[in-house]
């Protein structure tokens, strides 16, 4: 069985409904971060993407718009729109996303390892340009582009 702790960068990921668990290839994880965690500007081509925020105050980036987001806030990333988030409180954020075809959650476990136990990874450096190419590549093969920074 595949691992539902996952550690994914500085990020804790627990998959609660694994794209596999269904007939729809539905993906609902919940993920847990530190104060500005912040992925590099992406674009998924082959899923929408839904956040659910539970804990903490996220500024988003989707294409052009910066919007802030606190608990029980749900946005939409589109698919084809280039999207981030920053985690702007001093205790982290915790959030749901939900997809559709199982690419994110399979990039996940790609790039990811099983998680250790149900605590934040030890924090990592930023990967070096070599890393972040590596790992473009293999976004790309997920349907995902690497397309900018994180939110400063």
């Amino acid at each position: 069985m595949s691992p539902r702790l996952i550690w994914f960068f500085n990020t804790l990921v627990r998959v609660c409904v694994a794209e596999d668990d269904g007939k729809d290839g539905l993906s609902v994880l919940e993920h847990r971060a530190p104060f500005g965690d912040s992925p590099p500007l992406h674009i998924h081509h082959t899923e929408d993407e839904i956040f659910r925020i539970l804990e903490g105050e996220f500024r988003f980036q989707m294409g052009d718009t910066i919007q802030r987001f606190e608990p029980g806030a749900v946005c939409l990333a589109p698919k084809g729109i280039a999207h981030t988030y920053r985690i702007e409180s001093s205790t982290g954020g915790r959030w749901e996303t939900v997809t559709a075809h199982g690419d994110f959650e399979r990039f996940i476990r790609a790039v990811g390892r099983e998680a250790e136990g149900n605590e934040l990874p030890p924090p990592a450096a930023l990967p070096s340009p070599e890393a972040l190419e590596k790992i473009g590549a293999i976004a790309r093969t997920f349907g995902i582009d690497l397309v900018g920074g994180p939110l400063d």
